[in-house]
């Protein structure tokens, strides 16, 4: 025993040094950190702290040069945020979606045949709110001129040259792109040739675009030689894009092809600040936006999982990994009944939902030995002193649906069979996401999206628009809450977050890929605090995505958004015994060598007052720290 002891340690210490690895350098900086889907945005946002701007006004220009950029974005999408604001000790929630235009009813859309809206095109769009987000926050919580701000986005535009990414992702939609005059016009800068989008490293350039951003500064210029102040000034911007010029193109370039959005639909549309929801897991508090977006399903899982002691299970062992699912599964079936917009009757129960209460009857029905495919949404209305107006809807589901859907043929690799490798892009839909600190306190993490690839630009305005609409539902069987209706916002799956402990900042993380956002984040955040992974390693980390739950993206029909029971995605690096169990408990497995998204993270070290930066090994994402 005595000499296997030596050998013991020494086969743990290898194996610590090698669990510390990673693809690429954790970031750290003691003044600042910006992170973002681009390297050229990242290196946008380091300008601007070098200008002395602080994160707000960083993370605004990254966010302006990502949509510039194309990062899966365009300046027509939607935006949402957490900013933590040092001077108030408080976390901010801003609510910049857009709304479903005037005309936009169930009826309508089922008169095209459709089960869903759709997912491209004009008729895809809400209304823009990334441009708004962008400069509330900046008038309410930045100290820099729009203009400033704007300066990198306005370079890009002029022309930049464009990555393999961008460009090859215009190549295979050009198809697409052709239905749509102004796209084609912008996107197809070798029409007629063989290739006809953008070579990478071309210098890509913007005109119509440029000519927006610069009449928005043109705004605020002549506001201030008005004598308005800052704040005046960059609202007067915001208004021209909503109520003048810039409006009024946009609104006759989105009906020339067929969009419903109106002037007054612009003009009603405002951006909203909100009280983020908030659960404590073990002593840490973690913020998400409301039920408008997906993030409560990350409070509701953590409250399942204080039930179970993660720890002993062992990072993704086969208990770990089917705990998690199955407590996945319990969140996502209340999100996909329950979620919707709250400014919109009838009002979510959020207090029962994220009720510890009703954590601990939902965490009993886990199976410790097999997956559940029959399970459906709970009742949280005993949990807030209510009765379940929704009992009978419930009960006409009976969620046999869950039990019967067995006409997805399994697979056991992703990259093989061209159904389950367009159901997983649907799945995982990219974003971008923006991370910022700085010295003073503000921290800011946004998860903006809308407008991507192959995108319908309205007008000559370089915009283009959102698809958003997609993820209302026009049944209200589905989710009587998420029904489309003039005004409303779509329950989106966009959701940054944020974590303080000891009421200081602690975590501050986002991720892009639909509806697997809150399951990559949920597995991150469990990476820190019960595994003690620095944040990069968190962020590359191998994780396992469910595809039990109703897809929030993708085709106008019920069957290319319906869940598959017992589906799960795991990491090619999964050991075979974790597989064999797993199988023996009911799943069908497919595996990929990316399980996640992007994951862009921050940690506040307050014992050295320092930052830690993490981005992940898959993609673009780049961060810089000073």
């Amino acid at each position: 025993m005595k000499q296997l002891l030596p050998l013991l340690l020494l086969l743990s210490a290898i194996l610590t040094v090698s669990a510390q690895q990673t693809q690429k350098p954790v970031l750290h900086g003691k003044n600042w950190m910006a992170i973002t889907g681009k390297p050229l945005a990242a290196t946008a946002g380091a300008i601007t702290f070098q200008k002395g701007g602080n994160a707000v006004d960083a993370a605004c220009t990254m966010l302006a040069a990502t949509c510039t950029m194309w990062d899966v974005l365009s300046w027509g999408g939607e935006t949402q945020a957490l900013i933590y604001n040092p001077k108030t000790k408080k976390v901010i929630a801003i609510n910049a979606l857009g709304v479903a235009p005037t005309g936009a009813t169930p009826e309508f859309f089922k008169s095209k045949g459709y089960n869903f809206p759709p997912e491209q095109g004009p008729l895809a769009a809400t209304t823009p709110g990334t441009a708004g987000g962008l400069m509330h926050m900046l008038a309410n919580y930045g100290t820099l001129s729009l203009e400033e701000v704007l300066a990198p986005a306005m370079e890009l535009a002029a022309g930049y040259p464009i990555e393999a990414q961008t460009a090859n992702s215009i190549e295979r939609g050009k198809d697409k792109i052709k239905q749509w005059p102004y796209s084609k016009k912008v996107f197809l800068t070798h029409p007629g040739q063989e290739r006809e989008a953008p070579m990478a490293g071309e210098i890509f350039v913007q005109q119509d675009l440029l000519q927006t951003l610069t009449k928005l500064v043109e705004a605020e210029r002549a506001a201030l030689k008005k004598g308005k102040s800052r704040k005046e000034a960059i609202m007067a911007a915001y208004d021209r894009f909503y109520t003048g010029d810039i409006a009024k193109e946009f609104v006759r370039g989105s009906k020339e092809q067929g969009g419903l959005i109106t002037m007054k639909d612009l003009a009603n549309w405002k951006v909203l600040e909100e009280e983020p929801l908030v659960t404590n897991y073990k002593g840490v508090d973690v913020y998400k936006l409301q039920q408008w977006t997906q993030g409560p399903t990350m409070l509701q899982a953590l409250n399942i999982l204080e039930n179970f002691d993660l720890q002993s299970m062992g990072y993704n062992s086969s208990r770990y990994i089917h705990t998690l699912y199955q407590s996945m599964n319990l969140a996502f079936a209340d999100r996909d009944f329950y979620y919707g917009d709250p400014y919109f009757a009838p009002q979510e129960p959020m207090k029962g939902l994220l009720s510890k209460d009703y954590a601990k009857q939902r965490a009993a029905l886990i199976h410790l030995d097999k997956n559940d495919a029959k399970i459906g949404p709970g009742d949280p209305y005993p949990f807030e002193g209510k009765k379940n107006p929704y009992l009978k809807l419930l009960k006409e589901r009976g969620f046999e649906l869950d039990t019967t859907r067995r006409n997805f043929a399994p697979t056991h690799d992703i990259r093989n069979g061209s159904s389950m490798v367009e159901y997983q892009d649907r799945l995982w839909r990219g974003t971008t996401t923006i991370e910022a600190a700085d010295k003073e306190g503000w921290v800011v993490s946004i998860t903006p999206s809308g407008g991507w690839l192959p995108a319908c630009i309205a007008g000559n305005t370089g915009i283009g628009m959102s698809q958003r609409m997609q993820s209302f539902v026009l049944d209200e069987q589905l989710n009587p809450f998420n029904v489309v209706a003039p005004g409303k916002r779509p329950r989106v799956t966009l959701t940054p977050s944020m974590a303080l402990k000891d009421g200081k900042p602690y975590l501050s993380f986002a991720v892009q890929g639909g509806d697997t956002q809150d399951q990559n984040l949920l597995q991150f955040f469990l990476n820190v605090v019960e595994f003690g992974m620095n944040v990069q390693q968190a962020s590359e980390a191998a994780n396992f995505n469910t595809n039990q739950l109703w897809l929030s993206l993708g085709g106008t029909k019920t069957e290319d958004r319906q869940p598959k029971p017992g589906h799960i995605l795991l990491h090619d690096s999964t050991p075979e015994t974790v597989r064999t169990e797993l199988k023996k408990m009911g799943y069908t497995l497919t595996f990929d060598d990316r399980t996640s998204g992007p994951i862009n993270a921050l940690y506040f070290d307050w014992k050295h007052n320092s930052l830690w930066g993490g981005s992940s090994n898959h993609g673009e994402d780049y961060g810089i720290g000073w």
